[in-house]
């Protein structure tokens, strides 16, 4: 028996070798040294990706100079708890699962700071945050989103904290770049919608960045594939990531300094399940292309427990980014796996040729 395995493994490996030599000859490149500038990104998310840029910005809080959040909830909500994400941080409930109170929030945020896991929150202070709720959400109540505004007030001065309520939008991002979106009231993938000229990047960049020349489109500039294994120095599979995510270059910002802007996709909204129709249908890159403002756009992947490439069990079937600690408990904190792989990837960007 171990013979006819050895003489089949043999007939066979000539082939494997040149599967495996296919398949690293089309791995993407990695991020290109574009010396921008990494001390003052901003940071943008829908739903878990909503999520995801609260938790980058309160952990780098000294590199973050604003996020805009749509249909996402405060820092930490779900401490850790699947069953908290599913209930308090989403749909909440008065008797048995409320959504965190305000002072709750803020003391948490203030002792993982005092215990130097994330920024001193009073960076914060500095910060812009541009927040959207839509009236037809089937998914994230509107108390989860009134509960993270609220949660911001302790350090975001009232004129830079802005809250958008759209009465006739789902769960989505809101597009007028979007090809094929669903009606502006749908909660359903791609999680696109159109809801008349409303233009939810526009609208978050413009004030989180400030006064902004006119979009163009088409954008002007490069979509890059890269390999996010190259940028955070191992294996994207075993946090929950795809081995590839994108990058829109404005032509102009091919060298120099140009402003990065980190674009979270939501669940169901990663390259894996819906191609690239959320990083060219968002919005950003036609806001990016005339105001030299790179976007970055990292992706997760689906996982149903083991999977290929990854010695790692994670169970994240709808490729949502890490809000409740399915990859490790620091999931919020700078040591956050996610949030230290976002992190090398914008300061992969800040390097110079």
């Amino acid at each position: 028996m171990t013979r006819s395995i050895t003489k089949f493994a043999w007939r066979w490996l000539p082939a494997l070798a040149g599967a495996l030599s296919c398949a690293i000859s089309q791995a993407a490149p990695p991020l290109p040294a574009l010396g921008a500038q990494t001390d003052e990104i901003t940071v943008s998310g829908l739903s878990s990706g909503g999520y995801m840029a609260v938790q980058y910005q309160v952990a780098h809080s000294s590199s973050v100079a604003g996020a805009g959040v749509i249909a996402g909830g405060p820092y930490e909500c779900a401490a850790g708890s699947t069953w908290a994400a599913l209930t308090r941080c989403m749909s909440p409930n008065s008797w048995w699962a409320p959504v965190p109170q305000t002072r709750e929030l803020q003391a948490h945020i203030e002792r993982r700071a005092s215990a130097g896991l994330i920024d001193p929150p009073a960076d914060l202070q500095h910060d812009k945050v541009w927040v959207f709720s839509g009236g037809k959400d089937e998914t994230l109540a509107r108390a989860v989103v009134d509960a993270l505004v609220a949660s911001y007030g302790r350090w975001i001065p009232p004129d830079s904290l802005r809250y958008v309520k759209l009465a006739e939008a789902g769960h989505a991002m809101v597009s007028v770049a979007a090809q094929d979106a669903n009606a502006c009231a749908t909660s359903e993938p791609p999680y696109l919608n159109r809801c008349g000229d409303f233009d939810a990047a526009g609208e978050l960049l413009a004030f989180l960045v400030g006064p902004m020349a006119a979009r163009q489109s088409p954008p002007q500039g490069e979509l890059l594939e890269f390999d996010q294994g190259a940028a955070i120095g191992g294996k994207p599979a075993d946090i929950g990531l795809a081995d590839s995510g994108y990058l829109f270059v404005p032509s102009d910002c091919a060298s120099g300094t140009c402003r990065v802007h980190v674009a979270f996709h939501g669940c169901r909204q990663s390259a894996d399940q819906i191609g690239t129709a959320f990083v060219t249908g968002a919005g950003y890159n036609e806001w990016a292309s005339a105001n030299r403002l790179i976007v970055l756009y990292p992706q997760t992947v689906p996982r149903y427990g083991w999977g290929a490439g990854s010695s790692k069990w994670v169970f994240n079937p709808r490729a949502c980014w890490d809000w409740w600690g399915y990859t490790d408990p620091e999931y919020a904190t700078r040591d956050g796996v996610q949030i230290r792989a976002v992190r090398a990837m914008v300061k992969a960007l800040g390097r110079r040729q």
